[in-house]
């Protein structure tokens, strides 16, 4: 069935390309448009309709669906021989994808009823000026007031129709469905405060840390064993970084800073805002990635806003570009929110199987997909009116295509004079809000995890005992550190935290958007050493669970989000925290030494 969402892309929205920012960074190009179609606005992949009002996404389905599902699963079979033998876009297109006569037929329509159009492997993009979608779809945009909740709730206007669409009959012959969804992803991580810049301060038995004394805690394969090299992680967010900042974070630890690709999707990021939640999740994402893998290269897919539109799109482009081996998203939002519940009636859920599609692509490719689990605990989402908190899951981690990442907190070694950082112990407790600072009940901040509703159970998850039918979340966890502002004080003694270069200045920053890239950053030593791509590399991770066990993660991790952990597999952390150089297939090889040692970074 063909499907369609909106989205409303006012000329301030969608900007002019971001200028790179110095230090080798550079900006790449779009594909050219397929021939027949317009031409992209320069370096955007932008129909130039879209300047000027309202893009439109044609999700055509896959073929073959169940074929491409079992593929997926024997390329993660050792005993297949398929084990690893991932194909190219092309090789996707003719075997799964859309037939090409039905995008053909798609495009022709859009562009008869005055759009303006380009192709990606599974959709078509085009555009109008406002006034044309509301009369071809018989809708009237509205501005909507997006409901938050408790302390991290924050007012924002989107836009929404005033009814469902009526469907042309061009469409309409193709088994088009029509949606218009204002719904938008959130940033999984919270700054606590500014730090005072010292050039040798390991601070505390709780951090902040560094990148290095991350990976000395967690046992990293030595530098000279391992770094990521040959790698490359791709970050999708709403935000530039900037090279200053990368030089100062890198400089303090005595690495080089990566040169960061820019790769600008809808027009990409406005002007770096050092004061927005954005900037300093961007930055955290490349100082944790490349921290993690510091040979491996990064590449920035920036859209204008996290609004499913843009998120999609970013995803569509990363699997035609095929050049991301690892993908990184610290960002969610409740899989509830997309059902006809919290809609007015309207199901939005098939948004979530449109990006489905693209993950299944991406993994059949070799592409692994990572995303926070969220920052809320269990209790992730409010009730369809928004007065109280109930459990729910984040999506993408949700997705059984995507590597979920929860998180802990670390309590290291730290003696006076020493940059040691090694492992002492990780606990995973949630902190409550204060409900003095509007937070509802059971609100806390904590590891996201939980059970599907919408995802069923894939393959990997019977290899380990996840008590559930249905996709259960996350996968994996590391650092993520605790005691955001508006917390009930005092805080949990071992919370901990991570520092991040914003605007010139170093942060304290916590949150699944600190564990999320960190573990992109292992995954991509791990494929360094592995010599191949992991696709979908929850295979991966669950295998080393029924085989090694403890000897490859923590389990034994006290914790409580809503749910207790366990020894075993569980909504809190999943198969528990990795011992990085056994998950890397580093078994034998040199440890990272303390920070600043030849080993470390």
């Amino acid at each position: 069935m063909t499907r369609l969402f909106f989205r409303l892309a006012a000329a301030a929205v969608i900007a002019p390309l971001v200028s790179a920012c110095g230090g080798g960074s550079h900006a790449v190009p779009a594909p050219p448009a397929a021939a027949g179609n317009v031409t992209p606005n320069a370096a955007n992949g932008v129909p130039q309709a879209a300047m000027r009002g309202v893009m439109v996404t044609v999700h055509l389905p896959l073929r073959n669906s169940d074929q491409l599902d079992a593929l997926v699963a024997r390329q993660g079979d050792k005993s297949s021989p398929d084990y690893h033998r991932f194909i190219t876009p092309e090789q996707f297109r003719t075997a799964y994808g859309p037939a090409a006569q039905d995008m053909q037929a798609a495009a022709s329509a859009m562009r008869g009823m005055g759009f303006e159009t380009r192709t990606t492997s599974q959709s078509v993009l085009a555009a109008a000026d406002q006034s044309t979608v509301e009369r071809t779809f018989n809708v009237h945009f509205r501005a909507v007031q997006a409901r938050g909740r408790g302390v991290q709730a924050a007012a924002r206007t989107t836009l929404g129709v005033d009814r469902a669409a009526t469907l042309p009959p061009a469409l309409s012959k193709l088994g088009a469905t029509v949606g218009f969804s204002a719904l938008a992803k959130h940033v999984d991580s919270r700054r606590v405060s500014r730090v005072p810049y010292s050039p040798d301060n390991r601070y505390s038995t709780t951090g902040p840390y560094w990148f290095t004394d991350l990976k000395q805690a967690y046992g990293y394969p030595a530098y000279q064993s391992a770094n990521g090299a040959g790698r490359t992680i791709a970050i999708v967010i709403d935000s530039d970084v900037l090279d200053s900042d990368l030089a100062l974070y890198f400089g303090h630890e005595h690495l080089a800073p990566p040169a960061v690709e820019r790769r600008p999707v809808d027009g990409g990021a406005g002007p770096f805002d050092p004061n927005s939640g954005s900037a300093g999740e961007a930055s955290l994402d490349v100082q944790q990635s490349y921290g993690s893998a510091p040979g491996s290269h990064v590449m920035l897919y920036t859209v204008p806003d996290l609004s499913d539109q843009h998120v999609i799109d970013a995803y569509s482009a990363i699997v035609d570009d095929n050049r991301a081996d690892v993908v990184n998203s610290s960002f969610g939002l409740c899989e509830l929110y997309y059902t006809a519940a919290y809609n007015g009636g309207q199901d939005f859920t098939f948004i979530l199987q449109i990006q489905h599609d693209i993950f299944r692509q991406g993994n059949a490719q070799g592409i692994t997909f990572v995303a926070s689990s969220g920052d809320n605990g269990a209790y992730d989402c409010a009730d369809p009116t928004f007065t109280f908190l109930v459990k729910g899951v984040e999506n993408p981690a949700d997705d059984t295509d995507v590597t979920g990442v929860g998180g802990t907190n670390l309590v290291t070694k730290s003696i006076a004079g020493s940059r040691n950082s090694a492992y002492v112990r990780e606990s995973a407790f949630a902190d409550p809000y204060d409900p003095a600072q509007g937070a509802v009940a059971n609100e806390v901040f904590g590891s996201g995890g939980g059970i599907s509703v919408l995802f069923p159970k894939p393959w990997y998850q019977s290899l380990v005992n996840t008590r559930a039918h249905t996709r259960t979340v996350p996968d994996v966890a590391m650092h993520m550190g605790g005691c955001p502002v508006g917390a009930t004080t005092p805080c949990n003694p071992d919370d901990s935290s991570v520092i991040t270069a914003i605007g010139g200045q170093f942060f304290l920053l916590i949150g699944t958007s600190a564990s999320s890239p960190e573990f992109a950053g292992l995954l991509a030593v791990t494929e360094q050493t592995l010599g191949t791509r992991l696709g979908n590399a929850n295979g991966y991770v669950y295998a080393l669970s029924l085989v090694g066990g403890e000897a490859v993660y923590r389990q034994d991790i006290p914790g409580n989000n809503g749910y207790s952990t366990a020894r075993d597999y569980n909504y809190v952390l999943g198969n528990g925290t990795p011992k990085a150089a056994l998950f890397a297939a580093q078994p034998f090889a040199p440890r990272a030494g303390n920070p600043w040692s030849p080993s470390n970074p």
